[in-house]
């Protein structure tokens, strides 16, 4: 073996094991927030998670799980299966950089001096490393996420291409291209994200290939990679299940055959045409069509992962997301149908709107019905019709659907209410916002810094990057030498001095200059892994969460320039450094970029000690009684429950019932069958009810004979809503539509039942009332919320029901004043609960919330160790405050101060200052103590307040105008803290306290803004 050979396997696998160990240290042990409880509930058990899925993901994750020694480290080895792949992906990263540094030395490896060996591994070292610290990268490594791993084939497989450029003249070289083409089938299984580098990878054919390339033959090859790519994206991977959908509908409805039939005849055709296509090249000699067919063979083998979430889902596992159980619903699983649908080339704007709607030529949507053993159809698909002069070439100010984002796009184009967006205004957003804000902030968090970990929405307060030189962070953010706490405080606030950024524009111009092609290779690699995303996401604003993990492939391509930057120091230093010094002092010079990166980024990506999301899961499931139903929401009061469920096996009697997905008829169906050991959901309606777009919402229309003051009977309500008989619909539009025609309800509460089943404590029930009269609190009801309302009337005292306290109030459908808090839940209970002016639902169930919150609860490793919650845990953590101080006066109240001042000691226990900074919250708490009798304690606290928010109001009001303006918000917050200090010192007679917030408040009382003057 050359010993250029040998140096770069030894040195390769040492950045393997080097940046494994940097994630096993970091990893987080137990299940994150978002969807890593979900991957890992699925992965445990193959179970099938949100779509269009993850199959291969499962299945390897599913065989780490198995090396697990008990449930409570399957969280743990997935998370690392994670890291172990972001470990391979930095292997290849640096094999790929030391190919791409052998070819610009134009030397035969077996020729290669010292010196350009050190500059060749140095510059492998330099990229790998700093793509292993860069942050969106060491973010997915550490969790159950699928971006590792489709990182890992990213990375394999341009090193493939590049191992075929060096064997290309060989005999068997292409079997390098069937390995790619059968890598490209498998990461459909991942993340389609790894499909985006096979535009590079036709450019490196062509280069390759062309003993002279040209301009035109370049722009042919991208264009015939593109062609590839789209005919796998929106050919191969929807049209399969499509076309054995559309063959079994034709078996099935038209020649009586049973289910399957057709997709057995689809697939056996499918296999002979390959079968012919392979024969007929062989025979004709047709070299390029022989290797495209089996090319198309192995992608459509890899791709045959999808198997496994059909034949998992047709097993009805407790997680069934989509139910792709058939190739009806596979498809839509596949197409993402339940996330709706965006315009790309040409379409609406947010100021558009419909003229009409089109349910004639829109796509016939079907359901297997497995009673009459035919698929019935549930109706076109609609389609809003917009005039001409309403859309506009590359809408992407298009969402006219969500009122928060026009707004959004008024505000950040500066639009008047009722001005309609040009085309300018278009541009404008998606160069200032989709690709300044939302790419290029991401991509410079990774490569020049970051301001903080605060999910930022296009303001100077949060989210940004930065550089680490005061003159250019202040001119974009505002002064930022002496920040408040706990900005100051925060360890996402990273400074790399623009050095990974700059050496990564040395390196691509050094690469341009000495090997064009190859650096034209790169630039199209990081192109359709970064700014190709960003087009083809056509995202809105105001996203849940930062999305820089979906440009992490951007990241790894602009780590090959990193890298190279140091052929570019060798060439500066190479007349003063003879020999091998020279590209050894360049590597020293490159690595600065990584260390810095690594150095600084440690304390925000390392997740050691921290269980958060498990434990929040567990919080929510003992919040409730046995056999309970318990609503919840969104992503992070869901998955961290199911993992808890299904993975450790806390809590599997909880049903839980997930609002945004009751809308959609598999997940109905779903709750009908038992899951762990939870009993099925009673749903008395028939599933044609609610099939397809089936009252996919009601409207609330006044009906003569119904007396808008009476209160009517949830039962017969329902039943209105219902029905079927045109009698009790209305006709719009020239359709049928069910209506509400009362918003005034009555549930009749059977006290016998009630009392039998538990559902209320010995002490409240004189409390219990005949009727629970309340009003809904809306005009339209979605599916979600009739689904809602039909759980109610059928499981209602049968079962105890809870919302999740992280529901938004609007999902209580009017309920309030019936809700009874008992820890992170409210129970529906059959009495009037709220009796203060609080700002919360209802009432709190002090016996049961002291047991739970003092007792029963765990607090994710927050109360033990030093550990590092980003924003989104720490707002969660620090919202827990609230639930203590609010148990705190609600004991107050019953006369039980000692027990309300217990609840607060053991508040600042488990959730201290040093993992959870001061916030609000803490004013609340302060207060409460001052209304316990331990005026000490809360005199402590407030005068903390007062010291904490007194610096913020010191930064703020000494910014320019300019910049504080974005402070606004928290200005005002701050004056009323202190505001609210002294009314406390005042009241409780506090002289220190009053000297001191008063002497606060009277300095930066001026700063208020009042709401009407924003």
């Amino acid at each position: 073996m050359p010993r250029f050979n040998l140096i770069n396997n030894v040195v390769g696998w040492a950045v393997f094991l080097l940046t494994t160990m940097v994630y096993w240290l970091t990893a987080e042990p137990s299940g994150s927030f978002w969807d890593c409880g979900e991957f890992i509930s699925c992965a445990y058990k193959l179970q099938v998670p949100h779509s269009p899925g993850a199959p291969l993901f499962i299945m390897l994750a599913h065989l780490v799980t198995l090396l697990a020694p008990s449930q409570q480290y399957v969280a743990l080895t997935v998370n690392f299966f994670s890291g172990v792949a972001s470990a391979f992906a930095n292997l290849f990263l640096f094999w790929s950089i030391t190919a791409l540094g052998l070819k610009l030395t134009n030397v035969k490896r077996e020729q290669l001096s010292t010196e350009q060996i050190v500059a060749i591994i140095g510059a492998g070292l330099v990229g790998a490393f700093a793509n292993a610290f860069s942050d969106s990268f060491w973010f997915s490594a550490v969790e159950a996420e699928v971006y590792a791993l489709s990182s890992f084939f990213t990375a394999l497989v341009f090193w493939a291409i590049l191992k075929w450029d060096q064997h290309a003249d060989e005999p068997f070289a292409d079997r390098w291209l069937l390995f790619i083409a059968y890598m490209m089938g498998l990461v459909v299984g991942v993340h389609l994200l790894g499909l985006l580098v096979i535009p590079a990878i036709a450019m490196v054919y062509y280069f390759r290939k062309t003993s002279q390339p040209t301009w035109w033959g370049a722009v042919r090859a991208f264009v015939i990679g593109c062609l590839i790519l789209g005919f796998i994206q929106y050919g191969i991977i929807p049209q399969i299940p499509n076309l054995s959908a559309r063959f079994d509908i034709l078996f099935v409805n038209s020649f009586g055959l049973p289910f399957n039939s057709g997709v057995l005849f689809f697939m056996l055709l499918l296999a002979s045409l390959i079968v012919l296509g392979l024969w007929y090249s062989h025979r004709r000699q047709h070299y390029v069509l022989n290797t495209a067919m089996l090319s198309l063979m192995f992608i459509v083998l890899g791709y045959s992962t999808y198997l496994m979430v059909v034949i998992r889902a047709q097993a009805n596992p407790s997680i069934n997301m989509g139910n792709p159980s058939n190739p009806i619903t596979l498809l839509s699983y596949l197409n993402r149908e339940q996330y709706g649908d965006r315009p790309l080339l040409y379409g609406h704007t947010f100021a558009s709107r419909p003229y009409d709607i089109d349910y004639e030529t829109g796509d016939m949507r079907y359901f297997r019905n497995l009673k009459t053993g035919r698929y019935d159809e549930l109706g076109r698909k609609p389609k809003f019709l917009y005039e001409s002069q309403e859309k506009m070439l590359f809408p992407r100010i298009w969402d006219n659907d969500d009122p928060t984002h026009i707004d959004f796009y008024r505000e950040w184009l500066n639009l008047k209410e009722g001005e309609k967006p040009t085309f300018r205004d278009n541009l404008n957003f998606f160069f200032t916002y989709q690709i300044g804000f939302m790419y290029w902030r991401y991509f410079m968090w990774n490569f020049s810094g970051r301001q903080n970990d605060i999910q930022g929405h296009g303001d100077i307060r949060y989210g940004n990057w930065k550089t680490g030189f005061a003159f250019i962070d202040n001119a974009m953010l505002g002064d930022q030498s002496h920040l408040p706490y706990p900005l100051n405080q925060n360890r996402a606030d990273n400074r790399f001095y623009l050095i990974p950024f700059l050496l990564g524009l040395l390196g691509m111009v050094y690469h341009f200059r000495k090997s064009k092609y190859d650096a034209w290779v790169v630039l199209l690699l990081f192109f359709f892994t970064g700014l190709a995303i960003v087009i083809y996401l056509n995202q809105t604003p105001l996203q849940p969460r930062e999305r820089d993990y979906a440009y992490v492939g951007s990241v790894w391509a602009y780590c090959i320039w990193i890298g190279l930057s140091v052929f570019w120091w060798w060439e500066q230093v190479r007349s003063r450094l003879a020999g091998w010094k020279g590209p050894l002092a360049a590597t020293l010079i490159a690595a600065s970029a990584p260390l810095l990166m690594g150095w600084q980024g440690w304390d925000d990506h390392d997740r050691s000690h921290r269980h958060t999301a498990r434990d929040m899961g567990s919080n929510y499931l003992e919040s409730c009684a046995p056999n309970a139903i318990l609503f919840t929401q969104g992503d992070n009061d869901t998955y961290p429950l199911w993992y808890a469920q299904e993975v450790e096996g806390i809590r599997p009697d909880v049903r839980i019932v997930n609002l945004s997905l009751l809308g959609v008829d598999w997940y109905i169906d779903q709750l009908r069958r038992k899951v762990n050991e939870s009993d099925p959901v009673l749903i008395s309606v028939d599933s044609s009810a609610y099939r397809g777009a089936t009252r996919d919402y009601v409207r609330y229309y006044e009906n003569r004979a119904i007396d808008p003051n009476q209160y009517y009977s949830l039962d017969a309500v329902l039943d209105f809503i219902f029905s079927d008989d045109p009698r009790r619909q209305l006709d719009l539009a020239g359709q049928r539509m069910n209506y509400l025609p009362a918003r005034n309800l009555e549930i009749v509460v059977n006290k016998k039942e009630v009392l039998a089943s538990g559902v209320v404590h010995p002490k409240d029930t004189a409390k219990i009332v005949d009727r629970i009269r309340w009003r809904l609190n809306k005009n339209t009801l979605l599916k979600n919320d009739l689904m809602t309302l039909e759980i109610l009337r059928s499981n209602l005292w049968k079962r105890p029901i809870y919302f999740a306290i992280s529901v938004q109030t609007s999902a209580y459908l009017g309920l309030n004043n019936y809700l009874q808090q008992e820890g992170l839940t409210y129970r529906v209970v059959p009495y009037v609960t709220k009796t203060n002016d609080d700002p919360f639902p209802g009432g709190v169930q002090t016996d049961i919330m002291y047991e739970n919150l003092m007792h029963k609860f765990k607090w994710g490793g927050v109360d033990k160790h030093r550990v590092y919650l980003d924003e989104n845990i720490n707002r969660m953590i620090s919202n827990l405050r609230s639930n203590f101080t609010r148990l705190a006066n609600a004991l107050i109240a019953e006369g039980k101060k000692d027990s309300a001042i217990a609840v607060l000691d053991k508040c600042l226990q488990v959730l201290p200052e040093e993992n959870v900074p001061i916030s609000i919250y803490h004013v609340a708490m302060a207060r409460a103590y001052f209304d316990a009798g331990a005026t000490d304690k809360g005199s402590q606290i407030m005068k903390r307040c007062v010291e904490v928010y007194s610096d913020q109001l010191r930064y703020f009001t000494s910014l320019e105008p300019r910049f504080r303006r974005a402070w606004t918000d928290e200005i005002n917050e701050g004056i009323y803290v202190l505001n609210n200090a002294l009314q406390t010192a005042r009241e409780y007679k506090d002289e220190s306290l009053k000297q001191l917030a008063e002497a606060a408040f009277n300095r930066y009382v001026s700063f208020y803004t009042p709401r009407e003057e924003q």
